[in-house]
């Protein structure tokens, strides 16, 4: 979709404005000069006077009369007795229909109408004058023997440079709108510039710089101004939040700790072991929410990971508890560096490897290598996912047994921490079918190559 700026949508609106305004003061023009009923041409009625006055006057007042009734646009003159009007090459073809309105007028009359052989008002532009002047030549034999001719132009006004009136008007006017244009768009810059600060907006980092806008419009100051006070505000909410946050775990793993230590009292076998593992359960909830808050407030480290042996090592800590997992590494894939944080790179592929066992009974793990992305795919056995449900399963607390019994699964947590920790490293997450029928949660990161 073509995108228009505020600048250009100005600059189209005072086009347009101006083009309306000149075609109503064109269209004025033209209706009245119709009305009057010479604009291009001298009215049949007004020639057929002239040509009559001429024959009635005494020969030494034709040439008072002539004067009296010429006009820069409306030059009249007598040419000698005896000459007859001949008409020009091409005028039979290009101006008979004109003749004939004429020569209807003019009983009695030869009548021959041509271009005019010259004249323009201009000096410097005589070409140019011409042809906006739409000049003709007509020729009438008079009753006397005499020729008249008439040459007339339209009443198109030109100065002395051959040029039309007002056309030094229109020339200040483009400039002045060049200029406004110009204006428009130095105004509109800080818009522009803002909105790429938004864009830019990092509450983990110190805030983006925003433009200069001291000269600029006081609305264009106040948006700005504005968006400080929210970027702001913004800031100072995301540090109360992981003060909250980490004071929070910080408290619950001290009470954690000691439940434990009370746990190992309990006489009952089976009881202290369902009450270990929701105290696992309870602390692994709480690390989860930890990392999410960390990864919104742009807490993560940035270090070179080989991503190979981060997913080999999950793999062999649940290998060791005798879960059914297993792992293929293609040649490509191994040494292939992710840039991020290693703690996040493990518990992606600890959550994904966990809810594979959890929920399909078996992990089929598998890095590839896709242009210039490491890919980790994890298949499980289970009955999978139904495509409706696929994308809501990465949102938070979202579960396909939909009561909160933790006791048919967790809370909800596992893939939209994993989500949230594969967009932190500019990765894609998507969830498919598994070719044997369970679900497949395939996971691409991009590979770091040092410039």
């Amino acid at each position: 979709m073509l995108r228009v700026t505020l600048a250009t949508r100005l600059a189209l609106i005072a086009i347009v404005a101006l083009f309306a305004i000149s075609l109503v003061i064109t269209t004025v023009f033209y209706l009245t000069s119709v009305r009057e009923g010479e604009f291009t041409r001298p009215s049949p009625k007004r020639l057929s006077a002239i040509a009559e006055l001429v024959e009635r006057s005494a020969p030494d007042m034709r040439r008072l009369i002539l004067d009296a009734v010429s006009s820069p646009q409306f030059a009249v003159r007598l040419d000698a007795v005896g000459v007859t009007p001949e008409p020009r090459p091409g005028s039979q073809d290009t101006h008979a229909q004109l003749r004939d309105v004429y020569a209807n007028a003019l009983p009695g009359r030869e009548v021959s109408v041509a271009p005019a052989p010259a004249a323009s008002n201009g000096r410097r532009f005589p070409r140019l004058g011409r042809v906006m002047s739409n000049a003709v030549e007509l020729r009438i034999a008079l009753h006397t023997g005499e020729t008249l001719v008439v040459e007339a132009s339209t009443r198109l006004p030109l100065t002395r440079l051959g040029l039309p009136v007002g056309l030094g008007a229109g020339l200040i006017g483009t400039i002045i709108g060049l200029l406004a244009l110009l204006v428009m768009q130095r105004e509109t810059r800080p818009l522009a510039r803002l909105a790429a600060a938004v864009d830019r907006v990092d509450l983990s980092a110190d805030p983006p710089p925003l433009p200069e806008a001291r000269r600029s419009a006081p609305e264009i100051r106040a948006v700005i101004a504005a968006f400080n006070r929210l970027q702001a505000r913004l800031g100072e909410m995301m540090r109360a939040r992981m003060t909250l946050v980490g004071g929070i775990a910080h408290d619950v793993r001290t009470f954690a700790t000691r439940l434990r230590l009370r746990v190992d009292k309990i006489p009952d076998a089976a009881e202290q072991q369902r009450a270990i593992a929701d105290i696992d359960d309870m602390i692994r909830l709480l690390d989860d929410a930890l990392l999410s808050s960390r990864v919104g407030a742009g807490q993560l480290s940035q270090e070179m990971v080989d991503f190979a042996p981060v997913v080999t090592a999950e793999v062999d800590d649940r290998c060791g508890q005798g879960s059914r997992v297993d792992v293929a590494i293609d040649e490509a894939a191994k040494g292939a560096i992710v840039l991020g944080d290693r703690l996040a790179l493990r518990r992606i592929a600890a959550n994904i490897i966990d809810n594979a066992l959890k929920y399909g009974h078996a992990a089929h793990v598998r890095i590839t290598l896709d242009r210039a992305s490491v890919v980790l795919t994890v298949d499980d056995e289970g009955a999978g996912i139904p495509p409706l449900r696929r994308q809501a399963m990465l949102e938070p607390f979202n579960r396909l047994e939909t009561s909160r019994n933790r006791a048919t699964g967790g809370a909800g947590l596992g893939l939209a921490v994993v989500r949230s920790l594969v967009e932190a490293h500019d990765g894609t997450i998507e969830i498919t079918e598994a070719p044997g029928g369970g679900t497949r949660v395939r996971v691409g990161l991009p590979v770091f190559r040092p410039d």
